[in-house]
């Protein structure tokens, strides 16, 4: 027997055996959109199959089962900020303009990423439960702090830094983009949207970065970059 939908079905195997890391990729990028919407045990593996152009079973091939999939995804969110910064190629700026183009880097991911701040949100009510499984997130995360350690140690030699801890700037450069983005609906619900329109967000990068700056600076570091 033959017809239209045993020959569309050929297609999709054959596009199974062409393209794996193709199709493993179109599953992720529906999945993330599925999990950021509804979360873990919201999200249907029915819909998510629906979605792509693959099938469930193909799915459960590829990631085992949907706490698998759901920790892939989480990978990939992670993956995807990480591999942002280092294109930013900053060690080859100054310490302070590598700073400011980090944090800028960070607030505009987050602002036009909002389904990364939703899988973070998400994994937070699992208590970090899948995170904890993925040496990936690990590995991934502890460069990002490698690359702030490196912008602080050369900003301390050049006297342009006072002594802070990476960590703990990355937290405060995390907490402001964050906030931006987890707390847009209640926020502007109670005082109105006019900090996330376009102008607004540029508004608002632009003092995070005074912020972190002013925070991180020397005075004399300070005047020379005013």
């Amino acid at each position: 027997m033959s017809g239209p939908g045993l020959q569309g079905d050929k297609a999709v195997r054959g596009g199974w055996k062409q393209d794996p890391a193709g199709v493993q990729a179109n599953i992720i990028a529906v999945a993330m959109a599925e999990f950021a919407m509804n979360g873990l045990s919201g999200a249907r593996m029915d819909e998510i199959a629906a979605k792509t152009r693959t099938s469930k079973r193909m799915i459960y091939y590829y990631f085992g089962d949907k706490d698998g999939l759901y920790r892939r995804v989480l990978e990939e969110a992670y993956r995807k900020v990480r591999d942002g910064e280092q294109r930013l190629d900053l060690d080859h700026l100054p310490p302070v303009e590598a700073l400011k183009r980090l944090v800028e880097f960070t607030f505009d991911h987050h602002s036009r990423h909002p389904e990364f701040i939703r899988m973070v949100m998400i994994e937070n009510i699992h208590h970090g439960a899948y995170m904890e499984q993925s040496d990936a997130i690990r590995a991934v995360n502890a460069g990002a702090i490698e690359k702030l350690e490196d912008i602080c140690r050369r900003g301390r030699e050049s006297g342009l830094f006072r002594p802070v801890e990476a960590v703990e700037l990355h937290w405060h450069i995390s907490a402001l983009s964050f906030f931006n983005v987890s707390n847009r609906a209640t926020f502007s619900g109670i005082f109105g949207d006019a900090l996330f329109t376009p102008a607004g967000q540029q508004t608002l990068m632009r003092h995070v970065v005074e912020m972190i700056l002013r925070y991180v600076c020397t005075p004399p570091a300070l005047e020379r970059h005013a």
